[in-house]
């Protein structure tokens, strides 16, 4: 983001967000605050473009507090590619905005949560952008006694009304990864879900079982198996799914839409310890789009989850509020897409 603050209507029309200039440039967020800090990554003939939308839209600068600000990411982990990604947003924009990160991990752990915001208390952060399992209502009774500033990245649970959260379209994900498979002829087709607690677990498990019930396909007993986001749970929950089918009595899937990259990454090494092929025998779609997608043999269909765009929303979003600005819209999901590869195919003959 830019040094000063969003840019503004000089008039009664309302302010001007990095987000709309992007939208009406068809760039990302990161590309109209690279071209506010002058920064050289950017292509001459799309700062040209964002340049004449940001004048078409009468755009003014004004002098930001931002800059000296101490801003705190805290994740559950920090050695998973999601990880990686988030990460390497939330700094662009911070990087961009003269402001500061300090990166935590919670691990999961209240204990180490409650260690964090001691730290942040301490340290008299500006605002947080939090990637994490669960807060516990003292923990958010704590943070709101420090009127410290909050935004949510893939939120958990439910949260207070006034704290904006930063999302995906989840269910909208699922339902095209199965209408992909259902238009390339598979009818049985299984699910890798994410953990049962996490929003977006449930949205994307929702999406599958509801585009399978439109196309008139029971989801079979066993064809459904819950795990963490990982590889180590993909290739757990891959094989028990294969062993709950076999022992059913039904006929093995031949297409396997996983809840995340990880996960089917881990479903690719059991298809094939098993003897099955990879599309020829069994399709498998990832989500997320991780880096990791494209290099894998075949290439991994996937849904691409815009990561690198969730988290410089978040930022954006919680630089203006330390700038003292007023968020309209507290809710925001960014789209999903579709990005078919080489693991899918036709189902066998």
């Amino acid at each position: 983001m830019a040094t000063e603050a969003e840019t503004e209507r000089p008039d009664e029309a309302g302010r001007v967000t990095l987000h709309m200039i992007a939208a009406e440039a068809g760039v990302s967020v990161s590309t109209v605050s690279k071209v506010l800090n002058h920064r050289t990554d950017v292509s001459a003939r799309t700062r040209e473009r964002v340049e004449a939308v940001m004048e078409e839209l009468g755009y003014r600068r004004r002098r930001s507090r931002r800059r000296g600000s101490v801003v705190d990411l805290v994740l559950n982990e920090l050695d998973s590619l999601w990880s990686i990604e988030i990460i390497r947003g939330v700094d662009e924009v911070l990087h961009a905005a003269g402001a500061s990160m300090v990166l935590s991990a919670v691990h999961g752990r209240s204990a180490d949560t409650r260690e964090w915001i001691d730290q942040m208390a301490a340290r008299r952060s500006d605002g947080a952008i939090l990637v994490v399992s669960e807060l516990t209502a003292q923990q958010r009774r704590r943070l709101a006694a420090m009127e410290v500033p909050l935004v949510l990245v893939d939120p958990v649970g439910s949260v207070e009304a006034l704290v904006p959260t930063v999302g995906a379209t989840n269910w909208a994900g699922a339902v095209s990864a199965t209408e992909h498979l259902l238009a390339l002829g598979h009818t049985r087709i299984a699910h890798l879900a994410g953990p049962r607690h996490l929003l977006c677990s449930r949205a994307r498990a929702d999406g599958y079982r509801a585009t399978m019930e439109q196309a008139g396909l029971p989801v079979p007993e066993g064809y459904v198996s819950h795990g963490e986001f990982s590889d180590a749970a993909g290739r757990t929950e891959t094989a028990r799914l294969l062993d709950r089918v076999a022992a059913s009595g039904e006929p093995p899937p031949t297409a396997l839409f996983a809840a995340s990259d990880l996960q089917a990454l881990g479903a690719f090494e059991v298809l094939r310890e098993r003897g099955y092929r990879i599309p020829e025998d069994v399709s498998v779609v990832g989500f997320d789009d991780l880096p990791v997608a494209r290099w894998t043999h075949p290439a991994l269909t996937t849904v691409r989850q815009p990561l690198l765009d969730m988290a410089a929303m978040a930022a954006h979003t919680l630089l203006r509020i330390i700038d003292g600005e007023h968020v309209d819209t507290l809710r925001v999901e960014l789209a999903t897409r579709l990005t078919p590869r080489g693991s899918t195919a036709p189902p066998p003959a």
